[in-house]
């Protein structure tokens, strides 16, 4: 009988391993990114077209290779990080594993040019589908230049799985930025389809956080650093104010590499308790450094997830390290003595304190008992003087509906006639009926048969998503901006951002391309309120990452759902009497008002039979 086990064809054998090493362009802009890096580099560039599908290219000023060191790199378990078993705890390069070269020349089209500063000559290297088919001898700049082309081109299937090229290329800026930001001192460049997306000079981490970040953070950053005997930690956070919905502006390096870690960020998170909301992730940028020893990096083929001898007190030092930052910057909880803009209103505080009323209120016993000196547990003889004082104090007051009225605020008024409301619906209540706000977030409104309770924010949500979804078949208005406002973002907000200017468009906005990831707002929908158009566009891609991981909606959808809880109504807002008719009277008229586009109840009726039964004995 025939042997039923063989050894594979190396061909064969470097695309299986190609499958962990190179899932995604991104990919292999990471590993030759980190070779840059490990031959010395002070400067990197990175050329990509077609979002890295139909060429990937760094050019590097390292130390380049000799020719048998260049044919001998795209060779299996090849590599001059490693010598002996114990290097492997002693680790401080980027590419070490030997198999990132072999992989790249297993499912794409490589070309190598490469020379040493001691050498006349340079040397290129052909390679296809794993066989070097050229190699000679050129003149070339001393470092090394590696192009792939036509990534999986012999695994169409692979090919098939790739995302879009905007998506693609998000996925390559993170891994460029986070190589970049490992390494400050060295120049990084980016360009993309001939156009230059990113060029960073070399300089203090500061710097290099601020290219990465964006001018915003110029004054938002506060630095962190703390030293010990076991490890080192440097880097910076975000204040409160730079917290976000998504997790975009998290970054953890570890002996300069950039890991993943849900352990640390909790350590993150807990320092930052009680200072931004719980749903809401702060902003870090920290770099740790100790014995390689006390890592063990070779628990995922990435290399992104690493193991701590001693997690807990790597844990401890981290979250010790930020809150000890926070308090030295002075960045604290602190009491809001603020009174609200309501208050202010009152007729009790608009009017003036007269003279008159000055004499008569310090006459009395009571006044006495707060402004002289051991009067506080001081009781009037006379019981009743006692409450005619108190009595006195509340003289000439308005009612609480008068006052409320005055400052705009809702009010309550006992429904005396069931005839006040609608047949039917408990949604369909006359203008004439009485609404109360509680706690500036919730809507208690009397019902025919009881009394309903509506969220605001969620009400408010139903009724801009249906809106929206209705704009898809006939464009919404827009309202052009008089001072039309220029935006500036990242470069993967930026692409992100030219993904969906169209659907914008169909809501209502008009947003044009100004410059190198600037655009300006020339026009918002016609019912937004003007002014705060930069902010509002930041939020909704903010919260369009948040939802990009659920894949079962369309890009339009998800954009739909986005402007509605952006724009929705906040829990916390104060609301007027017609306000709240008016969102009861939208929320009505909706296909499905029962319910958001999440599914949470918008609303939560009370029969009159079970109010009755809660008091009953």
């Amino acid at each position: 009988m025939p042997n039923t086990i063989h050894l594979l064809p190396d061909h064969i054998a470097n695309q299986i391993a190609a499958g962990e090493v190179i899932q995604r362009p991104a990919s292999a802009v990471k590993e030759l990114l980190e070779n840059a890096v490990d031959a010395g580099a002070t400067e990197i560039k990175l050329y990509i077209n077609d979002a890295g599908k139909a060429l990937i290219q760094v050019v590097d000023n390292g130390k380049g290779m000799n020719a048998t060191d260049a044919n001998n790199a795209f060779a299996r378990h090849a590599t001059s990080k490693i010598s002996t078993i114990e290097d492997l705890f002693q680790i401080r390069t980027m590419g070490f594993r030997g198999e990132a070269l072999a992989s790249i020349a297993a499912v794409a089209q490589v070309s190598l040019k490469t020379r040493r500063a001691e050498d006349e000559m340079g040397t290129a290297v052909e390679i296809e589908n794993s066989k070097v088919t050229e190699t000679s001898a050129v003149a070339c700049p001393v470092g090394t230049s590696i192009s792939m082309k036509n990534l999986f081109f012999n695994v169409p299937a692979r090919r098939n799985f790739l995302k879009s090229n905007s998506a693609e290329l998000k996925h390559i800026i993170e891994e460029f930025t986070r190589v970049a930001l490992a390494f400050p001192e060295i120049y990084f460049s980016l360009s993309s389809n001939g156009q230059d997306v990113y060029h960073w000079e070399g300089g203090p981490f500061k710097q290099r956080a601020i290219q990465v970040l964006g001018n915003s953070y110029q004054t938002k950053l506060v630095t962190v650093g703390e030293k010990t005997d076991y490890l080192t930690i440097t880097g910076f956070v975000g204040k409160p104010d730079t917290a976000k919905k998504t997790r975009s502006d998290q970054y953890f390096f570890v002996n300069r590499r950039f890991i993943k870690s849900a352990y640390l960020h909790h350590a993150v998170a807990n320092a930052f308790e009680g200072l931004i909301a719980k749903e809401n992730f702060p902003s870090y940028l920290l770099y740790i450094d100790l014995d390689p020893a006390q890592v063990d990096i070779n628990v995922h083929p990435t290399k992104q997830e690493i193991k701590f001898e001693d997690d807990k007190i790597i844990y401890s030092f981290v979250q010790a390290a930020v809150r000890h930052a926070l308090a030295q910057f002075s960045v604290a909880p602190s009491l809001d003595f603020s009174l609200d803009a309501n208050i202010q209103q009152l007729d009790a505080i608009q009017k003036p304190f007269t003279d008159e009323k000055y004499n008569n209120t310090t006459k009395q016993s009571l006044y006495e008992g707060f402004s002289k000196k051991n009067q506080a547990h001081l009781i009037s003889r006379s019981e009743n003087a006692s409450k005619q004082d108190w009595k006195s104090f509340f003289t000439d007051i308005p009612t609480a509906n008068e006052s409320q009225e005055a400052a705009g605020e809702s009010y309550i008024v006992k429904a005396s006639s069931m005839g006040l409301y609608k047949e039917g619906n408990p949604l369909q209540i006359e203008e004439t009926a009485s609404l109360v706000q509680l706690h500036q977030t919730y809507i208690v409104a009397p019902s025919h048969s009881g009394m309903i309770i509506i969220h605001q924010q969620l009400a408010h949500e139903r009724v801009l998503y249906e809106k929206f979804q209705k704009a898809s078949a006939q464009p919404h208005a827009t309202q052009k901006s008089l001072f039309p406002v220029v935006l500036e973002l990242s470069v993967s907000d930026a692409i992100l951002l030219e993904d969906i200017m169209e659907d914008l468009a169909i809501i209502g906005y008009e947003i044009e391309p100004f410059g190198q990831n600037s655009f300006i707002i020339q026009g918002i929908p016609a019912d937004v309120i003007s002014g705060n158009e930069k902010n509002a566009i930041e939020l909704l891609l903010e919260q369009f990452k948040h939802f990009s991981g659920d894949i079962k909606f369309s890009k339009r959808e998800k954009l739909i759902r986005c402007m509605a809880r952006q724009m929705a109504i906040k829990a916390g807002q104060a609301l007027s009497h017609k306000e709240m008719h008016a969102l009861i009277e939208s929320l009505s008229d909706c296909d499905i008002p029962t319910i958001t586009a999440s599914g949470a109840p918008t609303y939560v009726e009370f029969k009159e039979d079970y109010l009755d039964g809660l008091f009953s004995k």
